[in-house]
């Protein structure tokens, strides 16, 4: 493995907050992971090795919560998200690297002041926005793993009973999770040492910090855990946007 122990180590650290957060919520450990993990390892290796944890994760908490999914909606965004899924694997193997550094920072960015600024709605919405949210959330997976955020803005207006949410989120990001391997290894992306190694290093950490986080998630009040992952949000996306804008 080319990738040196200490930086190993800060990758591990890393990936175990990032999967603190998916125990409490059911989603964001990518969007919390990837504006670190770019500053540490290249895209292309982070991308592939956030895939793995998120299928071990996925499955964990989708098995333990499995009688709670909403399927129904579930099937509504499958298919928008397979089209934007193959849109994102092109770019992520064609585009430039700075300029998915760049995208996204502007993401993380944009999501972390929209959850800041923007009060949280009760209100529904229709299942016509499957489509839009689903395809985005779709580009967004395959780019970076972190559609997560926008297939939640869809499923909370869509699902009134918390335990219900998180369980169909996490069963969404797991459903996608196996997708987006059958789109990486078909596109070579597993052909690279680094994720696969890495991944296998780590995936303790993952594991540790899902198992916290699942048990954090009664005890927490959810507003202070929201303020804190959207301050670091925040410091996360400038600084890739910064970085992709100096080269």
């Amino acid at each position: 493995m080319s990738v040196s122990l200490q930086t190993t180590l800060a990758v591990g650290a890393i990936v175990t907050g990032a999967y603190t957060v998916f125990g409490l919520t059911g989603f964001g450990a990518s969007i919390m992971a990837m504006p670190l993990l770019a500053q540490l390892i290249a895209l292309r290796v982070a991308v592939p090795m956030m895939l793995v944890f998120d299928l071990c994760a996925g499955s964990a908490l989708a098995w333990l919560n499995r009688g709670a999914v909403e399927r129904r909606e579930l099937v509504r965004l499958l298919p928008f998200m397979l089209v934007g899924m193959l849109l994102g694997v092109t770019a992520l193997i064609h585009a430039p690297e700075r300029w998915l550094l760049l995208a996204l920072g502007l993401f993380v960015l944009g999501y972390a002041g929209w959850s800041l600024l923007v009060p949280a709605s009760g209100r529904s919405i229709g299942v016509a926005w499957a489509a839009p949210l689903g395809a985005l959330g779709g580009v967004f997976t395959a780019l970076y793993g972190t559609g997560g955020p926008i297939y939640t803005i869809y499923l909370a207006r869509r699902i009134a009973d918390k335990r219900a949410l998180r369980a169909s989120i996490g069963s969404f990001i797991l459903m996608s999770a196996v997708i987006r391997l059958v789109l990486f290894t078909s596109a070579g992306l597993y052909a690279q040492g680094d994720a696969l190694h890495l991944a296998a290093w780590l995936l303790p950490c993952a594991m540790l910090g899902l198992y916290a986080g699942s048990h954090l998630h009664r005890r927490l009040p959810a507003q202070r855990v929201a303020q804190a992952i959207w301050g670091l949000l925040v410091v996360g996306g400038t600084s890739l946007i910064v970085r992709a804008l100096h080269g």
